[in-house]
């Protein structure tokens, strides 16, 4: 089945490191200020989603939202949320580990936006 959003295994990685020190995670992507277009990634339940956010799936057993403005630039790709070395969002839980998370895409094959239609 298709996704809209994967991570990579170094991605996978911190979040499972995040998660033992903060609990369960969720993340945010807003295309707003501060780092916004970025991957945020918060404690579950800290940000509060209203219905101007999709869920485009769960990544490391962390949702994954996107404000809808934002999504309608991004629903033709798949987002694959990877990691690398520097300081990034200053409200996103790893930037104290000096590294932040990036966000990567490649566009859907026309037969995974059939499914996704579906």
């Amino acid at each position: 089945m298709t996704k809209r959003v994967i991570a990579t295994d170094a991605a996978l990685e911190l979040i499972d490191h995040l998660k033992a020190k903060h609990g369960p995670l969720m993340f945010h992507q807003s295309g707003g200020c501060c780092d916004g277009s970025s991957p945020m990634c918060y404690p579950d339940g800290e940000l509060i989603i209203g219905d101007q956010d999709v869920l485009l799936g769960t990544i490391g057993g962390a949702p994954f939202y996107m404000h809808k403005n934002q999504f309608e630039y991004w629903k033709h790709t798949q987002l694959i949320i990877d990691v690398v070395e520097g300081r990034g969002g200053m409200f996103s839980l790893e930037g104290v580990e000096g590294v932040r998370f990036l966000t990567r895409s490649r566009a859907f094959t026309p037969e995974e936006n059939k499914q996704l239609q579906t």
